[in-house]
């Protein structure tokens, strides 16, 4: 059983374990938000309102945009978390 706890905290597995279900929660989050509060919005702006369901022939180019839409403002909203909540000055590899 020592082992085993000197490997948990040796490798920071409980640190590790802690921040994938806080990762995922703070994932969830950001999803509810830019579902719920900014693609709504974007549907309004964009005329026809029901951009996400457009073709062109064959091709659902509605709901590839808003995948990459929905990716940007993700990516963004990451970005700015770790900018001002975190505090870093350069958001990259350490």
């Amino acid at each position: 059983m020592s082992d085993f706890t000197r490997f948990l905290n040796e490798y920071g597995v409980i640190g590790l374990a802690i921040a994938v279900i806080i990762g995922g929660k703070a994932g969830e989050l950001v999803k509810a938000i830019v579902d719920g509060l900014l693609m709504p919005i974007v549907g309004m702006v964009l005329p026809g309102g029901d951009w996400q369901k457009w073709t062109l022939g064959p091709f659902a180019i509605g709901s590839v945009l808003a995948a990459l839409l929905n990716f940007l403002i993700v990516a963004f909203l990451v970005y700015w978390f770790a900018k001002k909540v975190l505090k870093e000055e350069m958001v990259g590899k350490k």
